[in-house]
C-alpha cells in the first residue's frame, strides 16, 4: 500500500489505474481474511468432532448460547465497527469463526464426512464463478441489494414458521429459494466491496482499510456458510 502511495504522488499511474490498483489490494485483503475464517471455522468443527465433543455441545444449552451469541456479535459489529480498533474488530472477527465452528460441527452428526467435503468443493466452485461476476460484470447490482435482503428475510421468516409446520414441501422450497438468494448476494457483495475499494479507502488510513477488510471479509463468509449449508440439504449424505 506504501508503495501505491508513492507511486501516486508520483503521478506514475492515471487515476483509473489507482483505483483499479486500490481495488485489487483491498479486495486481496477481503478475500485473505475470508479464507483465515473460512479455515478457523472448518478446522474449529473437525476437532470437535474428531475429539468427541459435538454430541456434548448439542445436547447442551451452551449451543443455543452460541448461536445467540453468534448472531449477537454480527450484529455489534455491523453498529460498531466505526468505533471499534483494528484489532478488536479483527478479535471478533476470529472469535466469531471459532464460536460458528463449535455450532457447525454438529453437521457431522447429520452428513457423511465425504458428503460434507463434496459440498464444500460445489460451494467453493458456486462461489468463486458468482465472485468473478460479481467482480468483471459492467451491470450495477446495487438494485438487487434490496431484493436480495427482502428475500433473505422471506427466507428466514419461512424458515420459522416451518419450525411448526413441519412441512416438507415449505422446507425444500426455502431452501431451494436460499440457494439463489445467496448466490445473489455473493455477487452483490463483491461488486459493493469492489467498489468501496475504488472509493478512496486507500485515503482513510490503514485502520479504515482493515475494519473495512474485516467487515468485507463477515459478508463474504456469511454468504458462504449460508450457501454451504443450504447445499447440504441437497447433497449431503446421512452419517452411518
Amino acid at each position: 500500500m506504501e508503495q501505491l502511495q508513492s507511486r501516486v504522488e508520483a503521478r506514475d499511474l492515471t487515476r483509473a489505474e489507482v483505483q483499479q490498483a486500490v481495488s485489487t489490494v483491498f479486495l486481496a485483503k477481503v478475500f485473505n481474511w475470508m479464507a483465515v475464517g473460512l479455515g478457523i471455522t472448518g478446522l474449529i468443527a473437525l476437532s470437535m468432532d474428531t475429539l468427541g465433543f459435538t454430541r456434548v455441545i448439542a445436547a447442551s444449552p451452551l449451543f443455543w448460547m452460541l448461536l445467540i451469541g453468534e448472531v449477537g456479535l454480527v450484529f455489534y459489529l455491523a453498529a460498531r465497527i466505526e468505533k471499534l480498533e483494528p484489532g478488536t474488530a479483527t478479535g471478533l472477527f476470529i472469535g466469531y469463526s471459532v464460536m460458528n465452528g463449535i455450532t457447525l460441527s454438529v453437521l457431522f452428526l447429520m452428513y457423511s464426512g465425504a458428503s460434507i467435503a463434496g459440498t464444500f468443493l460445489i460451494t467453493a466452485g458456486m462461489f468463486a464463478a458468482m465472485a468473478v461476476y460479481g467482480l468483471v460484470t459492467k451491470r450495477d447490482l446495487s438494485g438487487m441489494g434490496s431484493f436480495l435482503f427482502m428475500g433473505l428475510i422471506g427466507v428466514l421468516l419461512a424458515s420459522i414458521v416451518n419450525i411448526f409446520l413441519q412441512s416438507s414441501s415449505l422446507y425444500w422450497a426455502v431452501s431451494l429459494i436460499g440457494v439463489f438468494v445467496f448466490i445473489g448476494l455473493t455477487a452483490y457483495d463483491v461488486q459493493r466491496i469492489k467498489q468501496i475499494g475504488e472509493q478512496g479507502i486507500m485515503d482513510q488510513g490503514e485502520a479504515a482499510i482493515q475494519k473495512g477488510a474485516i467487515m468485507g471479509a463477515l459478508a463474504l463468509y456469511l454468504d458462504f456458510i449460508n450457501l454451504f449449508i443450504l447445499l447440504l440439504r441437497f447433497f449431503g449424505g446421512a452419517r452411518d
